[in-house]
């Protein structure tokens, strides 16, 4: 069996890995609270535009 064969053989249809950014497909990290499905380092630069305002420091 070959690294290839091997390598994605079994489907991702829940856990982590089948969740991914929306935005750069990154798969840690990831805020899935309100459907939003950004990793944090996406998050903290569209949140802004999506509507969040930092209540504290």
């Amino acid at each position: 069996m070959s690294h290839e064969s091997v390598w994605n053989s079994r489907p991702r249809n829940y856990g982590k890995g089948s969740r991914s950014c929306r935005v750069c497909k990154h798969k840690a990290g990831l805020i899935r609270k309100y459907d939003l499905n950004l990793c944090r380092q996406c998050f903290r630069e569209k949140s802004k535009d999506i509507g969040f305002v930092k209540v504290r420091g």
